[in-house]
C-alpha cells in the first residue's frame, strides 16, 4: 500500500494571517428581495398619486393604486370601473404628470410591440416555417 501525503494543511499549521471565510471582509450574498417594489407601491398608495399603467396589449389606464399583493394590484379609476390587474400583464407604469415631455430624454421606457400570432399565421407558410 502506498503512503500518500496529505495536501491540505492541518489546523495547527494555519496561521492567523490566513484569510478567514466569514470575517468582516467577507462579501455577503445579496438578498433575494430588496422590497423596493413594496416601498414604491406603499408610497404611491399613501399619496394617491395619479398613475398611468401601460398594459402588454398597448392599452393605457389612468387612476391610482388602492392596494397590491404579490401577483396583482387594485387600480381605482375616476368614472370607470375599478380593476384588479395582474402584474404579469403590466408592461410599465409611471406617474401621470411625467408623460408631458416630448424630448428623447423622456423617463418613459421604450417598448417593443409584439405582433399577435394570428397576424403572423397568414404569411402563406406552413405553421412550422414562420418568419
Amino acid at each position: 500500500m502506498v503512503n500518500r501525503k496529505l495536501i491540505r494543511p492541518s489546523i495547527s499549521e494555519m496561521s492567523p494571517s490566513t484569510p478567514k471565510f466569514h470575517g468582516p471582509g467577507y462579501k455577503r450574498v445579496p438578498p433575494d428581495q430588496t422590497h423596493a417594489e413594496n416601498f414604491y407601491y406603499v408610497k404611491q398608495m399613501n399619496n394617491k398619486t395619479p398613475m398611468v399603467v401601460r398594459l402588454t396589449n398597448g392599452e393605457d389606464l389612468q387612476g391610482y393604486i388602492e392596494w397590491y399583493d404579490r401577483d396583482c394590484i387594485k387600480f381605482n379609476r375616476e368614472g370607470a370601473p375599478n380593476l384588479l390587474i395582474y402584474k404579469t400583464s403590466i408592461l410599465y407604469m409611471y406617474k401621470q404628470g411625467e408623460d408631458t415631455g416630448d424630448d428623447e430624454g423622456s423617463r418613459r421606457p421604450r417598448h417593443r410591440r409584439y405582433p399577435d400570432r394570428d397576424d403572423r399565421a397568414d404569411n402563406g407558410l406552413p405553421d412550422g416555417n414562420r418568419d
